[in-house]
């Protein structure tokens, strides 16, 4: 009888534990689907700083010329 007992509670306890089990794999599943989302945006989010990056140097380059054509031409006025 002790033993039919003991077996019930050890069958019930393991039913529980898979229960929480698949509960814990359904969490992480959605934790899982919730990183790979988070890592989208922020391969966006520098993808855009590069291009922006990339235009700030565009815009230093353009600058410079400016400033250079800009001063050759009061150079040759004052």
């Amino acid at each position: 009888m002790a033993d039919n007992v003991t077996n019930e509670l050890l069958l019930e306890h393991l039913k529980a534990i898979r229960s929480e089990m698949s509960e814990v794999r359904a969490r992480l599943s959605s934790v899982e689907n919730e990183m790979r989302a988070v890592k989208g945006h922020l391969a966006v989010l520098i993808q855009a700083d590069l291009g922006r990056d990339e235009r700030i140097a565009n815009f230093e380059i353009r600058l410079d010329r400016v400033e250079r054509r800009l001063e050759i031409s009061n150079g040759g006025e004052g």
